[in-house]
C-alpha cells in the first residue's frame, strides 16, 4: 500500500514538471512582439493568398534584365509565425521573401532555389530587426550569418546590406536594400490583385 501511495506520488510530481515544462515552452514559442511589429506583420498576413504587380524604381545596371521583365510578389504561405512572399521575376521562380517572428523581433530571409528545387549556394540570408520599427516599414540589417556567406562567396560589399520592408496597406508594398553604391527597390500596386503566380521552385 505504501509503495502504491509513493508510485502515485512520483507519477503526479513527474505529471506537474511536464506541464511546467509546456507552459515555460510555450511561454517562450509566444514571446510577444512589439506592438508596431505585430500591426507590420498582421498587415502584410491580411493579403494571404493574394498576388500584385510590381516594378523597379532604384536600381543599377546590374539590375537592367529585370527592367523589361514582369514582378509580381505573392503573399502566398501564412501562418501566426512565419509569412512566405514569392518575388516572381518573368519565368524566375527562384526567389521567396521569409519572415519570420522571433524572440527579439522579427527576421527577414531569402529563400533561393534553382529549377529543380534544389537551394542556391547562396540562400536563406538576411537579418533580424534591431529596432521596433513602425507597423509600416521594418528593417533588417544584415546578420553573422549572411556576411559569412557572402565573404566565402566572394560578395565581399554584400556584408553591408540591410533590406527592408514596407508597407501601406491599401496602396502600396515596397521591398528594398541599401548599401553604399548599392541601392535596390521595387513596389507593388496593392489595389490591383492579379493572377496568383506559379509555385515558386522548390516549394509544394
Amino acid at each position: 500500500m505504501k509503495f502504491q501511495r509513493t508510485a502515485i506520488f512520483t507519477s503526479l510530481l513527474l505529471s506537474a514538471g511536464a506541464v511546467s515544462h509546456a507552459h515555460a515552452h510555450n511561454h517562450a514559442a509566444a514571446h510577444p512582439l512589439p506592438t508596431s511589429q505585430q500591426q507590420f506583420f498582421d498587415q502584410i498576413k491580411a493579403y494571404c493568398g493574394q498576388a500584385f504587380a510590381g516594378k523597379l524604381v532604384k536600381s543599377n545596371d546590374s539590375d537592367k534584365d529585370m527592367l523589361s521583365k514582369t514582378m509580381v510578389m505573392h503573399v502566398r504561405e501564412c501562418s501566426d509565425t512565419e509569412l512566405k512572399v514569392p518575388f516572381h521575376v518573368g519565368d524566375d521562380h527562384s526567389r521567396t521573401w521569409v519572415i519570420t517572428k522571433t524572440e527579439q523581433g522579427l527576421r527577414l530571409k531569402h529563400d533561393h532555389r534553382h529549377q529543380d528545387g534544389t537551394s542556391d549556394k547562396v540562400t536563406m540570408y538576411g537579418g533580424d530587426t534591431s529596432a521596433p520599427g513602425t507597423a509600416n516599414k521594418q528593417a533588417f540589417p544584415v546578420d553573422q550569418h549572411s556576411k559569412t556567406m557572402f565573404a566565402a562567396n566572394k560578395m565581399q560589399a554584400s556584408t553591408g546590406n540591410t533590406w527592408f520592408v514596407e508597407i501601406i496597406p491599401g496602396k502600396v508594398y515596397r521591398y528594398g536594400l541599401k548599401r553604399e553604391g548599392r541601392e535596390f527597390e521595387v513596389e507593388f500596386d496593392l489595389t490591383k490583385p492579379v493572377a496568383t503566380p506559379p509555385t515558386p521552385w522548390g516549394h509544394q
